[in-house]
């Protein structure tokens, strides 16, 4: 059993674990946190995940955790993990199930006053224009032929059948786009699990929100974000569906019956050569997957745009929603970042963590180079969220990663046992938030008190100096899948 000695405090909000720690670690492990979660993380397996990181083949300089850090599938959640190329691995367990899970935020120029009186109306529209639900089928009935340039082409092939425009892209990460994509390296599994999820949300903590921007602490950023206090905006957060599902299991199998003697202390790590032949068939699909699921984003932003105007013609001046930024989560991405002083390519395994690139980075959309990459760090569905913007520490001492939420403080189970879904409908509904949700027992494993509180998240990850904070925004109306 870990004890909390095991950690050494380096800097404020950064703490260690040593390679004397344990024979087979290749480099130290660290972890931004604070007393508090520090002790939260010890109380699960997801320090001790952390730590078998260190152990990966090609990994540099120090694996890392977030402070939304908890137990996950061979990393925790909130794992960062970098393997020098072209000999270092890549570890399916590193990425997940749920590729290219990732959040959207779409702002408006709705007051929130002239919002109110349409909130049911509107949360009555977006969740019938979207479907939820695990398996729930997608009014985009694309051919194969059509999906197959879907996954290769990602968000620019939505927004090349009119369903956006091109400023979309330009603020999105990558464009919406992984180039690796190769349908080949694909099951026809995980393609038919994905043909009709295209404009779907799924389940679990996925969710559309109607929030207010309640709080502005850049005005400077803010305006270049298109964020005025008082007005309307709208979060998404969804994935890959059902391929990226497949993906990773078909991944995770061919990882484990692949012959390269590479030994790891928990069998949820399997890894292989990245460039190897399964270890390129990996990439590719998990490419694919990520496409699919900015595509499926990019959809999704068309059918709320479509409820927007239906609700709102006639009733405000301008309805319009922009895409501020979408940013993912649960992928690996090919990045160079300096080791002692040397510029190195590696493989960026980020689980449950996102990118986080500080001001003139290339990769960031030009809107915004000047900046700062936008970070979003979703709350739960009453305390709200934050936008903030990524420092050149946390590219240089982060490998450019930050934390993708608030984190879970209970299992989904745990929460189901303790919380009673009508009881949190009645009081989310009691404090003016408009709940839509597929089943009562899926919000409860969503509510409040099972997250940790993203104000101390923000907190923790602001004091160490991988951000600065932009505005604070507050639910108006949420659906969950």
């Amino acid at each position: 059993m870990l004890s909390k000695d095991v950690l050494i405090q380096i800097a404020p909000r950064l703490y260690e674990i040593p390679t004397s720690y344990r024979d087979d670690m290749r480099v130290p492990a660290r972890l931004y946190a604070d007393e508090e979660i520090v002790e939260a993380a010890l109380g699960d397996g997801s320090i001790e995940q952390l730590i078998n990181t260190s152990t990966l083949p090609g990994v540099v300089k120090y694996t890392l955790a977030m402070p939304d850090i908890h137990q996950g599938y061979g990393f925790p959640i909130g794992g960062v993990a970098a393997t020098a190329l072209p000999d270092g691995v890549i570890s399916p367990g590193g990425v997940g199930y749920d590729i290219n899970c990732g959040v959207r935020l779409l702002t408006s120029t709705i007051e929130v006053g002239a919002a109110r009186p349409h909130m049911v109306q509107l949360m009555d529209s977006l969740v019938e224009s979207i479907p939820t639900g695990v398996g729930a089928r997608g009014t985009f009935r694309l051919s194969k032929g059509e999906l197959y340039l879907l996954l290769e082409q990602g968000s620019s092939w939505v927004v090349g059948m009119g369903y956006g425009r091109q400023e979309d892209l330009e603020h999105t990460e990558d464009e919406g786009r992984m180039e690796a994509a190769n349908i080949e390296a694909l099951s026809r599994r995980a393609i038919d699990r994905g043909h009709r999820q295209v404009g779907t949300l799924g389940a679990g903590n996925h969710f559309v929100q109607v929030d207010e921007i309640a709080q502005i602490y850049d005005e400077e950023a803010a305006e270049a974000l298109n964020l005025v206090k008082g007005q309307v905006c709208v979060w998404i957060h969804a994935g890959s569906r059902g391929l990226g599902h497949q993906v990773c299991i078909d991944a995770i199998k061919m990882v484990q019956e692949a012959k390269y003697n590479i030994d790891t202390p928990d069998p949820e790590l399997a890894s292989i050569p990245f460039s190897s032949q399964e270890g390129q068939k990996y990439f590719q699909a998990m490419s694919c997957a990520a496409n699919f699921a900015w595509a499926n984003r990019q959809a999704i932003t068309h059918l709320i745009r479509r409820s927007f105007e239906e609700v709102f013609s006639g009733h405000v001046r301008s309805y319009d929603l922009r895409v501020a930024y979408d940013v993912c989560h649960n992928i690996a991405n090919i990045e160079e970042h300096e080791v002692a002083g040397e510029p190195t390519r590696m493989c960026v395994h980020r689980k449950g963590a996102t990118r986080a690139l500080g001001p003139g980075h290339r990769a960031i959309a030009e809107t915004y180079r000047a900046f700062g990459q936008p970070v979003f760090i979703p709350g739960d569905m009453e305390r709200g969220s934050y936008i903030l913007l990524a420092t050149e520490k946390a590219t240089k001492e982060a490998f450019g990663s930050i934390c993708h939420g608030a984190g879970r403080l209970i299992s989904r189970s745990k929460a189901r046992e303790t919380v009673s879904g009508e009881d949190l409908h009645q009081h989310l509904e009691n404090s003016g938030i408009i709940v839509r949700s597929g089943n009562l027992s899926g919000l409860a494993e969503e509510a409040p008190q099972a997250h940790k509180n993203v104000h101390h998240i923000v907190d923790v990850v602001e004091d160490a100096g991988l951000c600065r904070r932009v505005a604070r925004t507050v639910p108006l109306g949420v659906i969950k899948g």
